[in-house]
């Protein structure tokens, strides 16, 4: 009769299962990392948002003046005005501490700014911050 020796390789197979499932899961998860429109904030040293603090509802106001909300539907798609003061005015009746930004593109008019400031005063918001990058103190 013969003795089995015992195996000294190592089962590689596992591991490969493994990193397939976080491939996947890395490749799904990152285009959801991406935080709304792509839009060239001013610079300007401000306090960052309290980490306990609601996630805030952002509208993107592009060089074009076009407006984008990130709770939409679709957020990387533009938004008329009726539907932006709507949905922000019943985001807003479900949760009023929830906080409302605006990016606003440091190149575009600062028209299309005060125009998006004015919409959310029909839409009933108390408080807007205006988004930028942190500069030099």
């Amino acid at each position: 009769m013969r003795k089995r020796r015992a195996v000294s390789e190592i089962n590689v197979v596992p591991y490969i299962d493994v990193m397939l499932v976080l491939l996947i899961i890395f490749m799904v998860t990152a285009p959801l990392l991406k935080q709304g429109v792509d839009v060239d904030l001013p610079i300007a040293p401000a306090n960052p948002l309290a980490v306990d603090s609601p996630e805030p509802i952002v509208i993107s106001v592009d060089k074009a003046g076009v407006m984008y909300l990130s709770i939409a539907i679709d957020p990387d798609a533009g938004i008329d005005a009726d539907s932006l003061v709507a949905r922000v005015k019943s985001a807003l009746e479900s949760d009023p501490k929830r906080p409302v930004m605006v990016r606003g593109d440091a190149n575009g008019p600062y028209q299309n700014v005060v125009a998006t400031l004015v919409l959310l005063q029909q839409a009933d918001v108390e408080s807007v911050g205006l988004v930028t990058e942190p500069g030099e103190n």
